[in-house]
């Protein structure tokens, strides 16, 4: 478990006098009060991490959107319209 080092690999001698440096600086009163401050301060940077990251895989992988159905066409459509023989088209002179 992860006690007396705040950096890992601070096991052993670092670890022990890095504790006893931060005990006599904020004294035992306010040590709980400042791990806890550290302990949020990790969450709320883990968070962050997530969010970073989760946005990322969403930019690399977009979602997939599908084409709209196209409508079927009837088997027999409708004749175009035809404009009848009789109307020429006017020239100018």
């Amino acid at each position: 478990m992860y006690t007396l080092g705040l950096i890992n690999g601070l096991y052993g001698w670092p670890g022990l006098l890095l504790f006893l440096a931060i005990l006599l600086l904020f004294g035992g009163k306010k040590l709980p009060e400042l791990a806890r401050g550290l302990g949020q301060a990790l969450n709320e940077f883990n968070k962050a991490k997530d969010d970073v990251q989760r946005e990322l895989n969403k930019a690399a992988n977009p979602p997939v959107v599908e084409a709209p159905k196209s409508v079927e066409q009837p088997a027999n459509p409708p004749a175009a319209p035809v404009a009848p023989a009789s109307q020429e088209p006017e020239q100018k002179a």
